[in-house]
């Protein structure tokens, strides 16, 4: 057994080596399994697979969402499809063949093409899982249900037609289409089925539920091809086979005891029952499948592995694989004809019991399936796989004598009951034939000759016998091909058509049972025909001859006398087995009794019909008669006609008796048909090789005489084309002519309008000269006014920001005059009240001194008296107190004298302050008149400059003027950023003064006038006051000054050049 891991391939081979089937491995073919990407140990699941019409290809779906189609005839598959999502079902049967129906989990359906890939629709509307998908048998409309409702589409609009809902206490299991009809039938969870009428929706009918007994829970259905027979199975060990013509339950099948649920249902299809399919696959809870006959209820076979289950399984409509998909997720593909090789299948029962459900109990319906035992594993507890044997049960022993056939029939009691009623029953006369024939029915050996094709003898057999059915007309050609493979003597013989033609019409929903009919008639009541081929069978035709001799000797010396022979009178009824003188049901009263007799019967029933038909035979003279009375239906009683052939039967002498010429009735061999050799082989290989070397000619003759017609059809379109080429060049040449006269009538006008056309042209183009010079001349006229008004503007602009200079600067002097004033009447207030304080401090001072001065003295005058008038010890302490007030009086000298030093100091140092407000004045005003110098150079140049500029050229007038009023602008903007930024630093340094500080007062008065007041009077007095950071301020200030002076000059030496440069460019451009 083969297994091919397909992995992530998109495409390849579905085995590597031929697979050779058998029921030693189950008959598969081979294993297909998909493992992981990432993981080789792991393998993704298949879901669902479902076959197209022809048997040959299915698709499956795994449960990553891919979709792969198999082409078992071809041995490739491909992946057609990424959907992204597990489906649920599938169909593929639709009318377009390359499209197919994927369910899928979002409870979507979507239909797609497998050659394009392509998305067809996407239909939607169910609100859970779609768990079937049912197409129509024309693929124009499909049945998709779910759990609680069930919608018809149309496939051509892909339009939703009718939708079935339910109430929610029952459930659907299953809605589908019943083949080759317009029905459908939907199956509940209570058990109940009804029918519909698909077009209109009408209910047509109910099936009855079973009332006794458990409740069945159907979940499994299957209906055969012709749509007769319906299976149900679900929770039971039962099947219910439903007759949906009668609507009755025809019996109950109970399985083997193992089977406790039916998961599935499907019928084997065949090829040879006409639809009415006979054997029911089961599958159950197990995962094992069994195949059973539902007419003998036997089980055939089972399909099963011992370590892996079935959960689903597909049958191809041909009957030809079985694809199963197992518990592990890969998928099985098997052989039938494998499975069902060395199975034949026995025919139906002899007696039945025809009951109805009313009539009968339901004991006397049901027929047990025997079991069998299974190897199957059985799972622990430690996932552990173990195989065992499930036995039978002992109740099931008498079950194969229950399901036993009977005996064959008994040729004597059959054979009484044709003399007696003269024909069979029509309702068992099929099943009576088999059981007399003993047919083998060996499905194998007649679908190995089936499947060898059409023979090369009946290619063109519908030329030679054509019958209006062209159904009648494949069956015939089928069956007659199928002799033809079966002995080579067929292939030669021109009326087994003939011989044929009848079965094939009686059996033609049967061509296996046809077959070996024809097979059994031509081995057994066609005994030595072929012993004098190709000629007709003299030594058969000689007995017919003997035995009408003997009974009927005037009859046969007229038919003598006329000269006719056996071959006109015996012959033809032979070799059409009386079908073109008989009717049908004359034709098988006759047959009834051949089957049921001797094969000498047959050529009794001849010399029968002749000596009955003696009256009109006796008046015929013409040969031409003769023939059209043994071709033609004639007037006879058949039961006559068969009532003497049994008297000739009997009454004929042993010697000339064709039962002592012809062997007794031999069926077919089972399993193989025997050889038929029993005709002259070498004529038989002289006339096939004759036959294939007049096809060869034939072909041969074909092959020349269509190459022949080619090279006359060749010819004649040769000839044709050089007729047409003739007559299409002499119409080019007339109508080459007749367009040279016109073209030359055409260029004598185009010279003409050229030359109109060349006056027009100077016209227009002085009038294009003249418009462009008066553009030009306004365009110019337009420039200049744009330019003086640009000027205008420019001037205007110049002179409105001169004015707000003017207005600005005028402004800044009041201010700073005001500013000034404030400065010189606090600085005044100062003074006063530094010399206030300091004569307030000097009369303190000098109030302390005398006041010291005259307590000293008065201390001294004291003492002095105390020390006259006390002790003259104490000189000493007067001394000593004298030297203290002597120190003291020292230390107060010097501390003035510090005093006065440092008020010189300090008169020093505000005498240097006024220098340097001085120098500072004047070095702004220096700076304000090189500004004003050079504002007023500024002007003059730039005045010069758009003289020349617009004396140059008027059309860079705009670009210069714009680009001198932005430097205008800028110059102007900078000389207003700079007398702000100095009237800011004024202020920044009056501001980080205080108003009490003195010297706020002094810089403010300096930097007004050179002639600033010198705060000399007050600082000499003033201690308190620091000077150490008046300096400091002084410095900065200056550092400034100096720093932004520098920064203006190299703007003005800049501008220069930028200007000096302009004008040397200017002075190179030429003028206009």
């Amino acid at each position: 057994m083969q297994t091919t891991d397909i992995g992530n391939k998109e495409d390849g081979k579905i085995w590597h080596r031929k697979p050779a089937p058998s029921p030693s491995n189950n008959g598969v073919m081979v294993t297909v399994i998909r493992s992981a990407t990432a993981y080789h140990s792991k393998t993704v699941r298949f879901l669902q697979v479902a076959f197209d019409a022809t048997g040959e290809v299915f698709l499956a779906g795994d449960h990553h969402g891919n979709i792969y189609v198999f082409d078992i005839g071809r041995n490739r598959f491909k992946l057609i499809q990424k959907t992204g999502q597990a489906c649920t079902a599938m169909a593929f049967n639709l009318r377009r063949t390359t499209e197919y129906l994927v369910a899928l989990a979002d409870y979507s359906i979507k239909c797609f093409d497998k050659d394009t890939r392509q998305l067809v629709s996407w239909m939607r509307g169910h609100a859970g899982a779609v768990s079937s998908v049912s197409v129509h048998s024309s693929g124009r409309y499909a049945i998709t249900t779910s759990a609680d409702t069930a919608q018809l589409w149309d496939l051509d609009t892909f339009q939703r037609k009718r939708k079935l809902n339910v109430r929610q206490a029952v459930g659907l299991q299953k809605v589908f289409f019943l083949p080759r009809s317009n029905t459908i039938l939907s199956c509940f969870s209570d058990d109940t089925i009804f029918a519909w009428e698909s077009d209109t929706l009408y209910c047509k009918y109910q099936l009855p539920t079973p009332g006794e007994g458990p409740k069945m829970g159907y979940r499994a259905f299957a209906v055969t091809r012709d749509g007769r027979i319906l299976a149900t199975g679900g929770r039971s060990s039962l099947l219910h086979l439903w007759c949906l013509e009668s609507q009755q339950l025809l019996r109950a099948v109970q399985m083997p005891a193992q089977v406790r649920t039916v998961r599935q249902l499907e019928f084997l299809p065949d090829s040879f029952d006409g639809g009415s399919s006979q054997v029911l696959g089961v599958l159950s809870q197990e995962g094992i499948m069994r195949f059973i006959s539902i007419h003998s209820c036997k089980l055939l076979f089972e399909v099963c592995r011992h370590d892996d289950g079935i959960t689903s399984a597909s049958i191809s409509p041909s009957g030809r694989h079985l694809v199963a998909v197992m518990e592990s997720g890969a998928l099985n593909i098997y052989s039938i004809q494998a499975l069902t090789r060395d199975i034949s299948r026995p025919p139906a029962p002899l007696v039945k019991v025809v009951t109805t459900p009313g009539q009968a109990d339901d004991s006397n319906m049901t027929a047990r399936v025997p079991s069998r035992s299974v190897l199957r594993p059985t799972r622990t507890s430690g996932h552990k796989v173990q195989d065992r044997a499930s036995r039978p049960p002992a109740s099931s022993l008498p079950e194969h004598k229950e399901n036993e056939m009977p005996d064959p029939l008994n040729k004597k009691r059959v054979r009484a009951l044709l003399k007696t009623f003269g024909e069979y029953p029509a309702r068992y006369r099929m099943f009576i034939w088999r059981s007399l024939l003993h047919l083998p029915e060996n499905c194998s050996a007649f679908g190995s000759l089936t499947d060898k094709g059409q023979h090369s003898a009946f290619l063109t057999l519908q030329e030679h016998y054509p019958v209006k059915s062209a159904r009648l007309q494949r069956g015939l050609q089928r069956v007659l091909s199928a002799l033809a493979h079966w002995s080579a003597i067929f292939g030669e013989t021109e009326y087994l058509p003939l011989l044929a033609f009848p079965f094939v019409k009686l059996f033609q929903n049967n061509p296996l049972v046809c077959f070996e009919v024809i097979a059994t008639v031509i081995v057994n009541w066609c005994q030595h025909w072929f012993e004098y081929f190709p000629n007709p069978p003299l030594n058969v035709l000689s007995m017919v001859e003997n035995v009408l001799a003997h009974h009927d000797k005037e009859l046969l010396q007229h038919l003598v006398h006329c000269g006719v022979t056996s071959q006109l009178y015996a012959w033809p009824l032979l070799e059409t087995l009386f079908s073109e003188v008989l009717t049908r049901d004359e034709w098988l009263m006759l047959f009834d009794n051949v089957f049921s007799n001797h094969p000498a019967f047959l050529l009794l029933a001849v010399a029968s019909y002749v000596t009955c038909s003696r009256a009109p035979l006796l008046l015929c003279t013409r040969r031409e008669d003769f023939q059209y009375f043994f071709h033609h239906r004639n007037n006879l009683d058949m039961s006559a006609v068969i009532r003497e052939a049994y008297h000739l039967m009997e009454s004929t002498p042993e010697e000339i008796h064709p039962q002592n010429l012809l062997a007794d009735f031999e069926p077919l061999t089972q399993g193989q048909y025997p050889i038929f050799n029993k005709y002259p082989a070498f004529v038989v290989e002289y006339r096939s090789q004759e036959r294939e070397r007049i096809r060869q000619q034939e072909l041969e003759y074909l092959r020349e005489r269509q190459a022949l017609q080619e090279l006359r059809a060749e010819a004649v379109r040769r000839r044709a084309e050089d007729e047409a080429w003739h007559t299409q060049q002499e119409l080019l040449r007339e109508e080459e002519e007749r367009r040279r006269r016109t073209l030359r009538g055409e260029e004598e006008r185009l010279a003409e309008q050229r030359r109109r056309l060349a006056a027009m042209k100077r016209e227009l183009k002085a009038k294009e000269l003249h418009l462009l010079d008066a553009a030009r001349r306004r365009f110019l006229h337009q420039q200049q006014e744009q330019k003086r008004a640009e000027l205008r503007r420019l001037d205007e602009e110049i002179e409105r920001k001169a004015s707000l200079r003017v207005q600005e600067t005028a402004a800044a002097v009041q201010d700073v005059e005001v500013r000034q004033m404030e400065l010189q009447a606090q600085r005044r207030l100062l003074e006063q009240q530094l010399a206030k304080e300091q004569e307030r401090v000097t009369q303190e001072v000098r109030a302390e001194a005398v006041a010291w001065q005259r307590h000293a003295e008065e201390e001294d005058q004291s003492a002095y008296q105390r020390m006259l008038e006390g002790d003259p010890n104490c000189g000493l302490g007067i001394r000593k107190v004298l030297e203290e007030s002597l120190a003291e009086a020292e230390q107060l000298q010097a501390e003035a004298e510090l005093r006065a030093e440092v008020l010189g100091r300090l008169e020093q140092v505000n005498g240097e302050r006024g220098r340097d407000r001085h120098w500072l004045a004047a070095r702004s005003a220096e700076a304000d008149a090189s500004e004003e110098q050079l504002i007023e150079a500024m002007k003059k140049m730039e005045s010069r400059k758009w003289e020349e500029v617009e004396r140059r050229t008027q059309q860079e007038d705009e670009a210069q003027a714009a680009s001198a009023a932005e430097a205008r602008r800028g110059k102007l903007g900078m000389q207003t950023q700079r007398e702000r930024q100095c009237g800011g630093q004024g202020q920044s340094l009056d501001a980080c003064w205080s108003p009490c500080s003195p010297r706020r007062h002094e810089a403010a008065s300096q930097r007004q006038a050179p002639d600033a007041i010198r705060l000399s009077d007050w600082s000499s007095t003033d201690e308190s006051v620091p000077c150490e950071s008046v300096p400091f301020s002084l410095d900065r200030c200056r550092a400034e000054l100096d720093f932004r002076e520098r920064e203006l000059m190299q703007d003005v030496q800049e501008l220069r050049r930028k200007l000096a440069a302009r004008a040397r460019a200017d002075a190179g451009t030429p003028s206009l």
